[in-house]
């Protein structure tokens, strides 16, 4: 497979305008398991720039506290919509 060259995108911004469109473009039933799998491709090489962004980006302490409110945020959602897998909280409504 040839490497994806996603150089031209220097922003996160950037990146998840690009991956939105991805997503739409693969959610096309029109479009083909080969022309998917390359989207699906691009798709990674940009995850990984994100990636590489963040590794290099250096946070203010702000930044820091506001990204650490985010990710917990969305921990506790996660956690709220999750099922239950021991079945507790279906069996305690009884």
């Amino acid at each position: 497979m040839a490497r994806v060259d996603v150089s031209q995108y220097q922003s996160f911004g950037q990146i998840n305008d690009r991956l939105g469109e991805l997503v739409g473009q693969v959610r096309d039933k029109d479009v083909s398991l080969e022309r998917s799998l390359d989207l699906f491709e691009e798709a990674i090489a940009l995850g990984s720039k994100a990636v590489s962004l963040v590794d290099t980006t250096d946070f203010s302490p702000e930044e820091e506290a506001r990204l650490a409110d985010a990710q917990a945020g969305a921990a506790k959602k996660d956690d709220a919509t999750s099922p239950d897998p021991s079945g507790v909280a279906a069996a305690s409504g009884n």
